[in-house]
C-alpha cells in the first residue's frame, strides 16, 4: 500500500537539507522532556547533518546530556575502519559535541562474530528500553534517521536477505548481500519510533524514490511503518517529477 500517512519535506539542495534535518532534529530534542533516542544512519547524505549539529546554532540548543545515540546498522569492520558508520559519525559529530561517552551505544564489532555483535546490540537495547517486548505505546527511538539505497534498501534491510522477515529478533547480523557482513536493526525496531526520517539526495536516487512513496513492497525502505510519523526529507534533485 502507498504510504499515505507519510510526510515529504523537499529542501533546495543537500546543504539545506541538512540544515533543515538539523532544526528538526534540535526543536524534538528540545521539545520533548527526558531521555532522547535517535537512531543514526550511515552514508554519506547525513553526514553533513552530523557536523551541523556539533556547530552553532545546534551545539548550544541540544541538550546533550539527555542525549542517546544508536545505528540502525553497522558494517562488522573495528570502528576506526573508513567504512564504519559509528566512525563516521564519531568523526563528523559526537567527537566534537559534548555528547555523553556513557550515552553512545555503538555496535560491538571488536569481538566475536557478526552474531554475537547482533545479539550484544538486541541487548543493548532492550536494556536502554527496559524491556525485551515492544509496546505500540512507547516507542523505542524518539527518532531514526534512515537512508535509500540505489536498490531500496534501508539500515542493512537489503533485498533479499532473511532480515526481512523477522518478526522477533531486534537486531540481526546479514551475511553475504554485501561484501563484509553487517548488523541490522529490524522492521519491528525501526517501526517503534515517534519519528522516522528518510534522508534522501540526489538525481540518482529520483527512481527509487518515486517508487518508494509509492509503496512499492519489493522495496525494503518502503515497508518501513513507525507507529509514529514518518517524514521523507529529500531535495529538490531526488524529487520525483508530477
Amino acid at each position: 500500500m502507498p504510504q499515505t500517512s507519510a510526510r515529504v519535506d523537499v529542501s533546495k539542495d543537500p546543504e539545506a537539507l541538512a540544515h533543515r534535518v538539523a532544526g528538526w532534529i534540535t526543536d524534538l530534542a528540545v521539545e520533548i522532556r527526558g531521555r532522547f533516542s535517535i537512531g543514526l544512519s550511515g552514508g554519506s547524505t547525513p553526514r553533513r547533518l552530523y557536523q551541523l549539529l556539533a556547530e552553532n546554532p545546534f551545539r548550544d540548543r541540544l541538550p546533550w546530556d539527555r542525549m542517546h545515540w544508536f545505528w540502525g546498522d553497522e558494517r562488522f569492520v573495528p570502528w576506526d575502519h573508513p567504512d564504519s558508520n559509528y566512525g563516521m559519525a564519531s568523526a563528523a559529530m559526537l567527537a566534537r559535541s559534548p555528547a555523553l561517552v556513557a550515552n553512545i551505544h555503538g555496535v560491538a564489532t571488536n569481538a566475536g562474530t557478526p552474531a554475537d555483535a547482533a545479539r550484544s546490540y538486541e541487548r543493548t537495547l532492550q536494556s536502554h528500553y527496559g524491556s525485551a517486548t515492544l509496546d505500540p505505546e512507547h516507542p523505542l527511538f524518539d527518532v531514526q534517521l534512515l537512508g535509500l539505497g540505489e536498490d531500496g534498501h534501508t539500515a542493512s534491510l537489503i533485498p533479499g536477505t532473511s532480515a526481512l522477515g523477522e518478526k522477533t529478533r531486534w537486531a540481526v547480523e546479514v551475511i553475504g548481500a554485501r561484501p563484509e557482513p553487517r548488523i541490522t536493526l529490524t522492521y519491528p525496531v525501526l517501526d517503534s519510533c515517534r519519528h522516522v526520517a528518510f534522508l534522501v539526495a540526489g538525481a540518482d536516487k529520483r527512481e527509487i524514490l518515486d517508487r518508494a512513496l509509492s509503496g512499492d513492497q519489493a522495496l525494503p525502505a518502503a515497508r518501513v511503518s513507525p507507529i509514529g510519523e514518518l517524514t521523507w526529507f529529500v531535495d529538490e534533485a531526488a524529487r520525483p517529477k508530477p
